[in-house]
């Protein structure tokens, strides 16, 4: 039996309607920027597989460190136990994050990470016996698929049937010139009883790869401390590099109470969870009250494996060659979407870092839910790419070690559909 036949008896994937779905494409192995299926064909893996493989897939140098540790330690419970990675990756990892950043909590994956941050936060002013219990986030935001995460993503057609399960958020614009003021009097008006702002900082990613600037976010954060607002920065997404800075914070003046990370954080090895925090955080929870304590952990939090990965590819992030290579693929995006701004098919494009959105033109508004979405997948997929439009919207954010041949041969594609499509 194929191994497509024998997925489609037993497996069910994710963000998928089984029953219309086209079979799913079996791959193999990886090198490099590319993946191969059973047949032997190439695949440019544009979109860093789900955003998290920064370095290129099967590494050899983090799979050396992934084997070294698997013959130490496979993994050991972290509740009333330690062990050197997970303690060296949090030492390496506060050393490059915002001066604030003081503590480490680890998890599993992005979604954990925010819920994490989350009870942080409302536990934080529940600690200190001044409880609030409402939060603020950006309208399109995009936190994780468990019911934290969900309750901060803004209402779409994912949350729709779980609505009246999330707890209560204020949802606000993205900052810009036109709405900074008015976006700060509603907080003012909120203060009372906001526990923290959490946001993806300058890219909403699933939203459609919206940007927005980094003098209006400052300012909303800026205000924010001074109204007494606990600030929480999304990082899964936009950490290690793909804004074209370390992490998307780096842009800015005022820093974040609480970080999430996970997606590059293993350089797409394998799944972990990070949440930072400012030692004030970590303090409003130290007490001889132990129901003051953080209740919260998983079976694999900070699996010695994983911190492996991320200890190793953390060596390659920062090594000169990587933000040489960062450098390079922002330029080369650069000068892309200069070439193309003006045909008629595209509507917009955006570029943040390493990150290239291109808006293209339909019949209707902009929708997740664009027929264009299956066209344009199945074209570039036919051309041996992996690009994964969200419906109109098509992206590139590709593993830096993409060559330039390769980020060429994405482009020509992408200027053939324009006229084929």
């Amino acid at each position: 039996m194929s191994l497509i036949n024998r997925d489609l008896k037993v497996i069910w994937h994710p963000y998928t309607q089984m029953k219309t779905a086209l079979p799913p494409v079996p791959i193999v192995r990886g090198e490099g920027a590319c993946l191969y299926d059973e047949n032997g064909k190439c695949y440019i893996d544009a979109v860093s597989s789900w955003w998290v493989n920064i370095h290129g897939h099967a590494h050899p140098y983090i799979a050396k460190k992934v084997a070294e540790q698997l013959n130490k330690l496979e993994h050991v419970i972290f509740a009333g136990f330690t062990h050197p990675a997970a303690i060296e990756l949090a030492e390496r990892l506060l050393q490059i994050l915002p001066d604030n950043q003081q503590k480490a909590f680890y998890s599993d994956n992005g979604s954990t990470a925010v819920e994490v941050a989350i009870k942080m936060c409302l536990q934080y002013w529940h600690n200190q016996g001044k409880p609030r219990t409402k939060m603020l986030a950006f309208k399109n935001a995009y936190h994780g698929d468990t019911f934290g995460a969900m309750a901060v993503s803004g209402r779409s057609a994912f949350t729709a049937v779980f609505d009246n399960l999330l707890f209560e958020v204020e949802f606000i614009d993205l900052p810009n010139e036109s709405n900074i003021q008015s976006l700060k009097s509603q907080i003012s008006n909120l203060k009372s009883d906001l526990a923290c702002f959490i946001f993806e900082p300058l890219v909403q990613g699933a939203s459609g790869m919206l940007m927005y600037e980094t003098e209006y976010l400052d300012q909303l954060m800026a205000h924010c401390r001074n109204e007494g607002v606990l600030l929480i920065a999304d990082e899964v997404f936009t950490g290690f590099g793909r804004t074209g800075k370390p992490f998307a914070c780096d842009h800015l003046s005022t820093q974040p109470d609480i970080m999430c990370f996970s997606k590059g954080l293993t350089g797409g090895t394998m799944a972990l969870g990070l949440t930072t925090c400012a030692q004030s955080i970590y303090d409003a929870f130290l007490s001889d009250d132990r129901l003051k304590t953080l209740f919260h952990g998983h079976s694999y939090t900070a699996n010695p494996v994983a911190c492996s990965a991320g200890l190793a590819s953390l060596d390659l992030f920062l090594e000169p060659a990587t933000q040489a290579n960062i450098d390079r693929i922002v330029n080369s995006h650069r000068q892309f979407a200069l070439k193309i701004k003006d045909h008629p098919r595209i509507r917009t494009t955006r570029q943040t870092g390493t990150i290239l959105a291109m808006e293209w033109e339909t019949d209707t508004d902009t929708s997740y839910f664009s027929s264009l979405r299956d066209k344009l997948y199945l074209y570039f997929l036919d051309a041996g790419i992996i690009l994964r439009p969200l419906g109109n919207i098509l992206y590139i954010l590709p593993p830096y070690c993409i060559t330039n041949d390769q980020l060429s041969y994405i482009y020509s594609k992408i200027e053939s559909a324009l006229e084929e499509l």
